[in-house]
């Protein structure tokens, strides 16, 4: 009898350590799956605050993108908003992504509390099917994404961040902070 409790234990031990080994195999495919997948903007498709189709073609080809997904009910999000607002001039060369799984009055009503409307570079979009959670592997809510003009991710920033640590992430900023280390050198 002792013997098949000990056989039966073993069995149980073995199954759990692989079912635990397996689980975090999958788990790290998955986070490498999802690094490769946001190393450039992959495809998606949202609404714009009129309904139309926004998709990867209308992003700027130019200018850095910063993807904020964000909720109006969120007190860091307003926080951001807030930030983002009062540094608009440090970011007038960034095309600014504003996505929330919300409806479009909710967006739109937080979009002209910051005004931040009717900018050209700024865009608030409608993400009805929780698309950009999956595709980006959002898990919190505010998360930023920052990619360069040729849709190369710069850095990706999870929950409250203050908007001078993102800028100063800013390919344009990045130099300059570089310049100006130089310089100190000299």
């Amino acid at each position: 009898m002792k013997k098949q409790l000990k056989i039966i234990i073993a069995l149980v031990l073995i199954s759990i350590i692989g079912y635990l080994g397996y689980s975090i195999g999958s788990k790290l495919n998955h986070k490498k799956e999802v690094a490769n997948r946001i190393k450039t903007i992959p495809e998606f498709s949202f609404k714009n605050l009129d309904g139309q189709p926004f998709t990867q073609k209308e992003v700027s080809r130019t200018l850095p993108k910063l993807f904020i997904y964000f909720n109006s009910e969120c007190d860091f999000c307003h926080t951001e908003a807030k930030q983002i607002q009062e540094h608009l001039e440090q970011l007038k060369n960034v095309q600014l992504l504003f996505v929330s799984f919300e409806e479009p009055e909710s967006i739109k009503t937080f979009a002209e509390k910051y005004d931040l409307l009717n900018k050209d570079h700024i865009f608030f979009l409608e993400d009805s099917t929780l698309l950009f959670a999956d595709l980006f592997d959002a898990k919190s809510i505010p998360f930023i994404l920052l990619y360069t003009k040729d849709n190369q991710l710069i850095k990706k920033f999870k929950g409250a961040t203050k908007i001078e640590n993102v800028i100063a992430h800013l390919p344009s900023q990045s130099a300059d902070r570089q310049d100006s280390q130089r310089e100190e050198i000299k």
